[in-house]
């Protein structure tokens, strides 16, 4: 009992303020690390960075010092960390090969957080879908199509094409393409669509709509009507101008061409 008694305080003697030093890092290292995660989100909340990434940034920020603090404290009890950190950076460079569609996604995820491209409520075409923005998140986007479906497109497509945002901005121009007959008056065709444009209160005054003949087709007479309006009011004054021109060129006599074709056929013998 004695001998064990003498061998106990050799190894507290010897062992013991090691064993301090450790526990010493692993607490002020924790206390370390958690005030520079709450700093990195205060400044990133301070930036207005989306809620998303500053979470995901500080968790990852306050993962990595830990582990860090908790290879310090293995150091100080004299525990070989070289290997150990060999081999944390092989499970790291295999986790990265692994996950490298999920890490080109989360880059883009946090590019798009950033530079902001669109936002939710947005109406988009991007990474092949046309919808309105749902949710952006790390990873991936929730998009509604004009059908009710709810579409989730990886980030890395959306980003590694065309983005086109028809909600960016307050007006948008509808461009429309009438057709006549060669054979109609084109000053009171024109003089007709005015009538419509003006009768059309969502019509905005500026810029000046615009009416003109754009082509001489193969069986028509074609004309460009182009109009603004505010960017909710696109496809309500698109369906309504187009619905009212064909009413109103039927009441004028104004004719609209479809393409035809004449077959002539000759007896032989």
């Amino acid at each position: 009992m004695e001998e064990l008694t003498v061998r106990a305080k050799e190894l507290a003697i010897a062992f013991g303020p090691k064993v301090l030093a450790a526990l010493a890092i692993l607490l002020i290292g924790r206390i370390i690390a958690g005030i520079i995660r709450s700093l990195i989100t205060k400044g990133m909340r301070h930036a207005k960075i989306d809620e998303t990434l500053v979470k995901f940034t500080a968790s990852v920020s306050y993962v990595a010092l830990m582990a860090f603090v908790v290879i310090s404290a293995m150091g100080a009890l004299d525990i070989p960390t070289g290997s150990f950190v060999a081999i944390l950076g092989a499970a790291g460079l295999a986790v990265g090969l692994a996950l490298q569609g999920s890490l080109a996604n989360f880059a883009s995820g946090v590019l798009m957080i950033i530079f902001k491209p669109f936002k939710v409520g947005d109406f988009v075409e991007a990474g092949g879908v046309a919808g309105i923005i749902e949710e952006i998140g790390i990873f991936n986007t929730e998009l509604k199509t004009g059908d009710n479906k709810k579409v989730i497109v990886p980030n890395s497509s959306v980003t590694g094409g065309n983005i086109t945002n028809y909600s960016a901005n307050e007006t948008r121009r509808i461009d429309l393409v009438v057709g006549v007959g060669y054979g109609d008056d084109l000053d009171k065709v024109k003089t007709t669509l005015q009538d419509i444009l003006a009768g059309e209160s969502r019509i905005l005054p500026e810029p000046e709509p615009t009416i003109g003949v754009a082509e001489l087709a193969d069986s028509s007479v074609n004309l460009v009507v182009r109009p603004w309006v505010n960017t909710a009011d696109y496809w309500p004054v698109k369906f309504a101008l187009t619905e009212e021109i064909k009413k109103r060129f039927d009441k004028e006599g104004i004719s609209i061409p479809f393409p035809q074709q004449d077959v002539h056929m000759h007896q032989v013998g």
